[in-house]
């Protein structure tokens, strides 16, 4: 029980770490819950996929493939290719979890996204994180996507189709995430990897594969690089 209720210094890293997702998550919500409405789809529905799906990429193409009127199928096949990347980032969380029960495991799995991954390992690399501090990090995220994009549903009504940027809402936030990866030349010749292959491979094989094909490549390649890097020195 000492685990899923940390101190309230422990409470308030946890809080402190998770802001800057929550304050990146709302104005990015809004613009999915804008889209969405413009898409016909009601709050009720909104806040259903962001309580049951809780991934803003595949809400993204979803809300796009609805309004274009895509297949079922078609939507349910494209946003499984592009939530496959959580099977990469739990594996890696996972080294960090071990030992704990299967409901922890569950409550915390269903709130990893890009961000909470990415604000979880570096301060469990850093070794001052805890489980519980992480599982805070998910879930309060997780709260202000869904108020977000169920608000950005009631006020869509009220935006114009295309205005403030909001189609470039989701490109914007997955460049700054980059970005802030970029800690060393290896890491930045990996991103240059991936933009390379994901390019070519768009233009020569169709669908949405190219996400996890540049994805894998690119991450084989890092770990080939840095393997290389290492028997150098």
């Amino acid at each position: 029980m000492k685990s899923l209720f940390p101190s309230s210094v422990s409470t308030k890293k946890a809080f402190y770490a998770a802001w800057p997702i929550c304050l990146g998550y709302f104005p990015v919500g809004l613009a999915l819950g804008v889209l969405a409405e413009q898409a016909g789809i009601s709050w009720w529905a909104m806040a259903l996929m962001s309580i049951l799906v809780f991934a803003g990429s595949a809400q993204f193409i979803c809300v796009a493939m609805i309004a274009a009127g895509s297949s079922l199928w078609a939507i349910i096949g494209t946003t499984f290719i592009v939530n496959l990347r959580h099977v990469l980032m739990s594996s890696a969380l996972a080294v960090y979890l071990q030992g704990v029960k299967r409901t922890f495991l569950a409550l915390f799995s269903y709130g990893i996204t890009d961000e909470s991954f990415a604000v979880n390992m570096a301060r469990f690399r850093a070794g001052d994180w805890t489980r519980s501090q992480a599982l805070i990090v998910n879930h309060l995220a997780n709260s202000i996507w869904i108020f977000a994009t169920v608000s950005g549903v009631l006020v869509g009504q009220f935006v114009p189709p295309g205005a403030f940027g909001i189609d470039y809402a989701l490109i914007g936030m997955f460049i700054s995430l980059l970005v802030f990866q970029f800690h060393n030349r290896l890491h930045i010749i990996t991103g240059i990897i991936a933009a390379v292959i994901a390019v070519l491979w768009v233009q020569f094989i169709p669908g949405d594969s190219y996400i996890i094909g540049a994805s894998v490549c690119a991450a084989t390649c890092g770990y080939l690089l840095h393997n290389r890097r290492g028997k150098h020195r």
